[in-house]
């Protein structure tokens, strides 16, 4: 067996994380080198281009809280589209709405889903084969501004801002994203960590209010991240801010949703009661 490798990840120019892991596949396709570590302590675990992305053993800390918030705002969603996600978990959450009539996931490497596949089962748990998921493999931004389909949820589940991926955080494209949603619909995505990332928090909450009149962030703790992480949803219409305990719990048992391992009413809730100084960061 290979010798295990210390692998780092930086989340600032003074600051990072680092973990021991053997290198067990790796694929470098016409945009990005993904690679599979097995680590002691995630289990298997997705990198690409030398970020963390997810793991066997933490992933339900982000698809859960990325997927559910907006998700039981919505009063019964339909039709869900995802951009990125080709590891499958978010898509995996989803399902277990039963309104969920059909998934579109908008993947542009289509070595995302080859290698979440072959090794994140864990993750996906079979989603990405499920007859409502209609994968798409090309430009999601493209996508977006050519559908005439109307989505009741659409999810930005993409790799941090750089480079190309600066597009899908710009107001531009969140018009766009909201052009693209049925009515009552809601766009979501992460928006880094509020303290490794403030700017970043602060940019990607301005330019939602910039589209939509109503943007509200939640936050946890991400263990592969090494942070605590944001994210946020936009909408015409819906808050799940908005949305007490008691009712969460009350949509969690009307649809049936029992077998999560960290959403329910009460972190909503905490995830939602912010300090002083994210209060600050995200006010309007």
């Amino acid at each position: 067996m290979a010798a295990a490798e210390r692998l780092y990840e930086r989340l600032t120019d003074g600051a990072g994380m680092y973990f021991d892991g053997v290198r067990i596949d790796a694929m470098q396709t016409p945009f990005q080198l993904i690679e599979v570590y097995q680590t002691p302590d995630f289990g298997k675990l997705m990198r690409i281009d030398g970020a963390n992305m997810t793991s066997e053993r933490d992933e339900f800390y982000y698809h859960e809280n990325l997927v559910h918030p907006p998700a039981l705002a919505h009063p019964a969603p339909r039709r869900v589209l995802v951009i990125g996600g080709g590891d499958g978990g978010a898509v995996e959450e989803l399902l277990k709405h039963p309104s969920v009539e059909r998934v579109v996931l908008a993947e542009l490497d289509a070595g995302v889903i080859e290698i979440a596949r072959r090794h994140f089962d864990a993750v996906h748990r079979g989603a990405l084969d499920d007859a409502r998921v209609e994968i798409r493999i090309g430009d999601g931004m493209e996508r977006v501004r050519s559908t005439a389909e109307r989505f009741d949820l659409i999810y930005l589940d993409l790799t941090d801002p750089g480079g190309p991926a600066d597009a899908l955080y710009a107001p531009a494209f969140f018009a766009d994203c909201k052009r693209a949603l049925a009515e009552g619909g809601a766009l979501a995505l992460h928006i880094g960590s509020p303290f490794f990332h403030a700017d970043r928090v602060r940019s990607s909450l301005l330019h939602l209010r910039a589209v939509f009149p109503l943007a509200s962030p939640w936050f946890v703790n991400i263990p592969a991240y090494g942070a605590t992480w944001g994210f946020a949803c936009a909408s015409p219409a819906i808050d799940p801010a908005s949305l007490p305990p008691q009712e969460i719990a009350a949509r969690l048992r009307q649809r049936g949703i029992g077998d999560l391992q960290f959403y329910d009413a009460g972190t909503h809730a905490a995830m939602f009661a912010q300090p002083a100084c994210l209060r600050r960061l995200v006010a309007p």
